[in-house]
């Protein structure tokens, strides 16, 4: 044991046998005692005296907030309680719980009211609004926050560097899993942006990205594994977003030219000196499949629908069951083919006709851009047919030609891309193709990681919580309904409070780790994302 944990288990010795006079007392000498060393620290170097107060402040706030416990001890009522049915509880006799905050574990006594046969009830949890188990809100929040950027374990690792604070992975775990099961229920009473705030074009974006489950097989536990065989398998997180935009009118050329980085094509005067950006963007991500996605996916563009909603926009990929399954849930949206996918074809064309070093590959996918977006795409299909026949192509080139004209011939309905830019309308999916790897990728594929679903489906929607900005006002709604499923009968309980507490944590614990939980890793870096002009 350390000497500085000597010294605060001394002090909180200490402090437990003091009242709240003998505290205040302490703080104002301590509080004394730090002005009195920076005074007289002309020989420190400013790393050693920022570290040392950084120290002695974490110190000092754990005497302050034990100070506020025993205040509001001292302050609470002993003089009996009321049941919801009315009949009268006895004071009974302190209880003590402990508190895990950032500055430390402290204990906590609060007045117990019981008597056999009617119930038992402790108010002070009450107006304090203290949790199911010992960590408090802050500790929570902070430890959920760094969660869903970075591995649980390394959450444990900064607790203990930052506070000297043993907070485990599993701990960690369970947190994200129990603070996210208000967020469905969050958006559904978030109100919508002001008609004032908003674009004249909405628009839906829809993808999907694979996230590494662990097999509960008999796999998953060998310490070597055949040919073959995975430790773990992926399950499709669909990621959706929808945010309004205004207009953004643009000509092919304006877009080959951002594609193909040619400085000059059009005159200054014909560029637009502002780009358009998404208004109020909202993401989501669930293991529930498509259909559970889009469904929740249209109840938001619902909400935001008005008559200053002029268009509408859906951007996807060239997958047929995604598509299919947007044009039936979101039936007021014009389907567009996400551009970059389709100019990913034309490159696969290119790169089985010409070597990479070859010139004439960049400018042949450079004109069939231009048609694409020109609106001759059926002329496009033409010549990618023609030229898979022409004399001398080799069988790999012809079969590569004809999965793009084919690609092309089944999305035809999808790719007006002049009418789309005449209209100003998005044509690139940047916006879902971030999402998938800032709510996806970045986090749940890092080297080594495999989760169980539950698992990842609580840390997606707290990811979302905190991409969409939302993070404050999420965690303050979940502990206003966290309140209200504690205490809204509390005084009419069977039994003590801190032991239903229990009970239900247990519970949380056994359910979330009779699976395998997540196995940390190390992060890889991340693809570019993908930019277009629009």
């Amino acid at each position: 044991m350390t000497a500085t944990t000597n010294r605060q288990n001394t002090h909180q010795e200490r402090a437990m046998s003091s009242n709240s006079t003998d505290i205040v007392q302490e703080i104002r000498e301590e509080f004394e005692s730090m002005l009195h060393d920076i005074q007289h620290s002309e020989t420190k170097t400013a790393y050693a005296m920022e570290r040392d107060v950084f120290k002695r402040l974490l110190q000092l706030g754990r005497s302050l907030l034990l100070l506020f416990f025993m205040l509001r001890t001292e302050q609470a009522n002993r003089e009996g309680v009321q049941t919801k049915k009315g009949e009268r509880l006895p004071y009974h006799s302190e209880k003590q719980r402990i508190y895990f905050s950032v500055f430390g574990k402290l204990p906590v006594k609060r007045p117990y009211f019981y008597k056999q046969g009617v119930g038992s009830a402790i108010p002070l949890d009450e107006a304090l609004s203290l949790g199911e188990d010992s960590y408090s809100d802050m500790v929570r929040e902070m430890a959920e926050y760094l969660g869903v950027a970075t591995a649980y374990e390394k959450v444990s690792d900064l607790f203990r560097y930052l506070f000297g604070l043993s907070l485990s992975k599993n701990a960690v775990q369970l947190m994200v899993a129990q603070d996210a099961e208000d967020v469905a229920a969050y958006y559904e009473q978030k109100g919508v942006p002001e008609a004032s705030e908003e674009g004249d074009i909405l628009v839906v974006q829809a993808d999907g990205k694979g996230v590494p489950l662990v097999k509960l097989t008999e796999a998953a536990d060998k310490v070597r594994l055949g040919k073959g065989e995975k430790r773990s398998k992926k399950k499709e997180a669909v990621v959706t977003s929808v945010y309004t935009i205004e207009p953004n009118l643009r000509r092919p050329e304006a877009v080959v030219a951002s594609l193909f980085r040619q400085e000059k094509v059009e005159k200054e005067a014909e560029k637009p000196k502002t780009q358009a950006k998404p208004r109020h963007k909202e993401v989501w991500a669930t293991l529930a499949g498509k259909d559970a996605a889009l469904t929740r996916l249209a109840s938001r563009v619902a909400k935001r629908e008005g008559e200053h909603i002029r268009e509408r926009v859906a951007l996807t990929d060239g997958a047929e069951a995604l598509q299919k399954r947007v044009l039936q849930h979101l039936p007021g949206c014009t389907l567009v083919l996400d551009f970059i996918h389709a100019n990913e074809y034309l490159w696969d064309a290119a790169n089985r006709l010409y070597q990479e070093q070859d010139p004439q590959r960049q400018a042949w996918v450079e004109k069939r851009t231009l048609d694409l977006l020109s609106g001759r795409t059926e002329q496009v299909i033409a010549d990618l047919r023609t030229l898979a026949q022409a004399p001398g192509v080799k069988p790999v080139q012809q079969e590569q030609l004809q999965k793009t004209a084919n690609y092309f011939e089944r999305n035809l309905a999808y790719m007006h891309y002049d009418e789309y830019l005449r209209k100003g309308w998005p044509i690139a999916s940047g916006v879902i193709e971030g999402a998938c790897r800032h709510l996806v990728k970045d986090r749940f594929e890092l080297t080594g990681m495999r989760w169980t679903q539950q698992g990842a489906e609580s840390l997606l929607h707290l990811r979302a919580v905190a991409e969409n900005d939302d993070w404050e006002d999420y965690h303050a709604y979940h502990r206003g309904q966290r309140h209200l499923r504690l205490y809204s009968s509390s005084s009419s309980q069977s039994q003590p409070l801190e032991q239903v507490a229990l009970d239900s944590t247990a519970s949380s614990v056994r359910h979330l780790f009779s699976f395998k939980t997540e196995i940390s890793g190390q992060h890889q870096s991340a693809t570019a994302e993908r930019k277009l002009a629009a």
